[in-house]
């Protein structure tokens, strides 16, 4: 976390971060968080009050500064454009708790006046289907850039952009581990998309000799990457593992539901490979550095709260 990508930036301290919360008060309760918490996630009241209302806050002024920037651009060309929504980008490691984030400011977000409707898509849904990873002999690179469905992603994207009435996603089931078949997340003109993943801060890529120049950030009016020791990140994977063979892994129809016959130290062990071999891998190789492109970066310690913020110069 000290690359020297990173002197763009402006760090603040959590006690100079809380302070910009300004007067906006906390509406969310405590039930209401533990609904959005995530599995091994203990994000306390505190935490929401220091970090992710401030952090609404910015994100609130931005929705309506680009409001303002917009209605300019109409006097400017003489006619009214389809109302397009703002587009914030959350992308990290699996297992750092961007999921969780992602939901808590959807929640946040929704209670700040003039953007009440607030969408919130994961590009889970855009991973090719196991079919077609097992077909291409990509099921253990499940999560890297090439098990998505990019070009679907981004006609996802462009249409969210141009402003039509209905654009659809597809649904993924984290039960089965699989895209649902005719099924899909229907997106009906919201003020706010939030889209999270692992891989949404990748830059243009080349292939067969060309480089593709339009990427996913490309839609993004703001981005945030949840960042944090890779130690840190793995320690939390297998917990959440070990947590998920308790309950979620319990149920038959669970693609993992097989674990449920190992011990608790063979699945330890078995977490811990899949780290090394998978998600380590593609957080050293893909996600981390992308974190450089990102709007702002949250600094996570090992348990789980934020130390640092980090906001891109402008």
């Amino acid at each position: 976390m000290t690359d020297p990508e990173l002197g763009s930036y402006v760090d603040f301290t959590r006690d100079e971060w809380a302070a910009l919360r300004a007067n906006a008060e906390l509406t969310l309760s405590e039930l209401e968080l533990d609904a959005l918490r995530g599995r091994n996630e203990p994000i306390a009241i505190d935490e929401v009050e220091t970090v992710y209302l401030p952090l609404s806050r910015l994100l609130s002024l931005r929705v309506e500064a680009s409001r303002d920037l917009l209605a300019t651009t109409e006097r400017f060309l003489g006619h009214m454009h389809a109302r397009v929504p703002y587009v914030i980008g959350i992308a990290g490691s699996v297992a750092v708790g961007k999921s969780t984030i992602a939901r808590l400011l959807q929640a946040l977000l929704m209670r700040w006046p003039h953007h009440p409707r607030v969408d919130l898509v994961t590009t889970d849904g855009f991973l090719f289907p196991n079919a077609t990873l097992e077909a291409r002999g990509l099921m253990s690179r499940k999560g890297f850039p090439e098990s998505y469905d990019v070009r679907q992603l981004l006609r996802f994207l462009a249409d969210l952009k141009a402003g039509h009435p209905e654009v659809h996603a597809p649904r993924y089931s984290h039960l089965t581990y699989d895209i649902v078949a005719d099924d899909e997340i229907i997106i009906r003109k919201p003020d706010i998309v939030i889209v999270e993943g692992l891989n949404v801060l990748q830059p243009p890529a080349a292939r067969a000799g060309t480089t593709e120049h339009l990427v996913v950030s490309d839609y993004f009016d703001f981005s945030i990457y949840v960042d944090a020791d890779e130690e840190h990140i793995r320690a939390w994977y297998i917990e959440r593992f070990l947590n998920l063979r308790e309950t979620a892994f319990q149920d038959e129809r669970s693609f993992f539901h097989h674990f449920t016959a190992y011990s608790e130290e063979d699945c330890r062990v078995i977490a811990k490979s899949i780290w090394e071999e998978i998600n380590g891998v593609n957080l050293r190789e893909n996600i981390a550095p992308t974190r450089g492109r990102a709007n702002l970066l949250l600094e996570k310690g090992p348990d789980h709260r934020v130390q640092r913020v980090r906001l891109r110069k402008l």
